[in-house]
Formats: structure tokens, C-alpha cells, sequence
């Protein structure tokens, strides 16, 4: 009897060691790894930028929900290029039209004026919303460091009497010139309008006024420079502030005027164009590394079209010449 005991003890005691050891390798192998050092390190020096511009129209507000529903899922700093609460940017139409759709992400985002935030006006409503965020209103252009980059805001409204022009000599383009001196790192600039477009009309897609600032970014070795204005998608090619392809030492412009407004047609592919849309709601989501970026256009819902690509910082160690 005593040796018949002694058996099932035995076999209950190697059955719970059996089982326990199971649950040990299970554990150890559900276990998730542990990140290296140096994979922490990484994670840390990456950035995300996310957005466009020509958002909230009151009039319908589908489009700006459309890129919104986008942003929530991206986390990172979001920036805004300017015209983003229609028709006039009054504060009222900020708080009706862009607060309810762009404006759960004021906390985190860089905004720039466009034409629409002066509309014949100081853009009080625009600075009434965003407060300092937005820098001094007698300026509207800032900047501001994410990790290795150095980004830079824009106002290409140069017909605005406060603003003094964007000539050579002018408050922001001297601000510009001792902004990018004091900053050699890698470089990025965003405002509403841009230098270089496809767009139908010459007067209101192409502004000729800006390309002091693209000089001083050329000269400082900038990488990418964003705008909108233009109701549609566009990118191009490495280029210097004359339109002179340089796929080594030019910056490459996007235009992302896709946040939710309208859509306006493209006319014929200029100089350098490389890819263009005119149907899609999205937004453009740039990785910022050190030494390099990606870019990613995020379509809306529903809609195919993207454009994605990477290039290396022009002042990274080894690039710059």
C-alpha cells in the first residue's frame, strides 16, 4: 500500500514540475525582446512632420474631416501651410470650421499664414486662434528645431504692409539669412505660397517674390521646402532657386495644398515637375532622421494615389562638399 502512495506522489510531483517548465518557455518565448541600445537610440533621433495646407472651407467641411480622420492615426508634429480656415480666417470661422475638424491637433501643430488668413487684413483672426504659437504678429515666420532639423516657417504673404516686403533687405529675408547662419544643421522651410508650380494660372501658382528666400536657403544648403496654395499635389525635382535642375546641392519643393478645401486642375508639367495630382485629399508625412528624410504622401479614404521617396541631408557629414 505504502509503495502504491508513494507511486501516485511521485507522478503528481513530475506531472506539476512538467507543467511549470511548460509555462516557463511559453512565458520566455511570449516574452517581447528588449530594444538594444542602440535601436533606442535611433527611435529617438526620428521625427515625424505630417500635413498640408488649404484646409477647413465652412462651407463643407467633408475634406478637412477626410485629413484629419488621416492625422489621427499619425503621431508627430503637425504643420499647417497656410489658407486653413476659409473664406475669410476670421477667428470665428477658425473656431467653427478648423477647430472642429484640424483643430484637435492645435497642441502639436506649427501653423503658417496664406492669403486667405489676411484677406485685406492683419490676419487677427488667424492670431487670435493660435496665439504665440504662430510667432509675433507683426511677422508670422519663426522656426523651430526637431531633433537634427531645423525648420523654418515662413509668411509668403509679402504684399502685407506689416511684413515689409520679401525682397532682399527685407525685415523677414535678413531674419532669414541670420536664422539659417545660426542654424548649419539640416534644413527645412514651409509657408503658404510657392516659387515654382504647374498650376493654370501663372499670377496665383508661381510667385517670383520668394525667390530671395530660396536663394538664402540654397545658399545655406536646405533640403525641402513645402507649400500649398495651389489646390492639388505636386512635386519636384532637386533644383536652385532659377529652375536649373541640381540633383546634388537643390532643394527639392512639395506641394501639398491637399488638406481638404477643394481641388484645382494642373496645367502643363513645368521644368522639373515630377509628380502631380489633382483629385486626391491627403496629407505628406516626412520621417526626419539625422542625415536623411522620407516623404509619403497619405491618401484620403478611398483614393489610390501616393508618392513616396527618400534623399540624404545636404549638410550630413559626407554629403556637403
Amino acid at each position: 500500500m505504502k509503495t502504491k502512495v508513494w507511486a501516485v506522489t511521485f507522478c503528481v510531483l513530475l506531472a506539476t514540475t512538467n507543467l511549470k517548465s511548460q509555462d516557463t518557455a511559453s512565458l520566455a518565448k511570449s516574452a517581447p525582446k528588449r530594444q538594444s541600445k542602440s535601436s533606442s537610440r535611433k527611435s529617438n533621433n526620428t521625427f515625424t512632420l505630417v500635413g498640408a495646407g488649404d484646409i477647413a472651407g465652412c462651407a463643407n467641411l467633408s475634406g478637412a474631416q477626410a485629413t484629419a480622420n488621416l492625422i489621427d492615426k499619425i503621431s508627430g508634429t503637425v504643420f499647417a501651410a497656410g489658407d486653413l480656415a476659409y473664406e475669410k480666417g476670421t477667428y470665428e470661422e477658425f473656431e467653427n470650421c478648423y477647430q472642429p475638424t484640424w483643430g484637435r491637433f492645435k497642441k502639436r501643430t506649427k501653423p503658417a499664414p496664406g492669403n486667405h488668413e489676411y484677406n485685406g487684413s492683419d490676419a487677427l483672426g488667424y492670431f487670435r486662434y493660435w496665439g504665440t504659437q504662430a510667432g509675433d504678429p507683426e511677422k508670422g515666420y519663426y522656426s523651430f528645431e526637431l531633433g537634427s532639423w531645423h525648420i523654418i516657417v515662413l509668411n509668403t504673404n509679402c504684399e502685407t504692409k506689416p511684413l515689409g516686403g520679401c525682397g532682399e533687405g527685407s525685415p523677414e529675408e535678413i531674419w532669414l539669412r541670420e536664422d539659417l547662419a545660426a542654424h548649419p544643421g539640416c534644413l527645412l522651410a514651409f509657408g503658404h505660397s510657392a516659387l515654382f508650380s504647374s498650376g493654370l494660372s501663372t499670377k496665383h501658382s508661381r510667385h517670383k517674390e520668394l525667390r530671395p528666400f530660396w536663394k538664402d536657403l540654397y545658399a545655406a544648403h536646405a533640403d525641402l521646402i513645402l507649400a500649398g496654395h495651389e489646390h492639388s499635389y505636386e512635386r519636384f525635382a532637386p533644383q536652385d532657386p532659377d529652375g536649373n535642375a541640381d540633383p546634388t546641392q537643390g532643394i527639392r519643393q512639395i506641394t501639398v495644398g491637399t488638406g481638404g478645401r477643394s481641388h484645382t486642375f494642373l496645367g502643363f508639367a513645368q521644368d522639373n515637375s515630377e509628380v502631380r495630382n489633382s483629385d486626391t485629399f491627403g496629407v505628406l508625412k516626412l520621417t526626419l532622421s539625422a542625415g536623411e528624410f522620407k516623404w509619403e504622401f497619405v491618401p484620403e479614404a478611398g483614393k489610390t494615389f501616393r508618392d513616396s521617396g527618400k534623399g540624404a541631408c545636404h549638410n550630413a557629414a559626407g554629403v556637403r562638399d
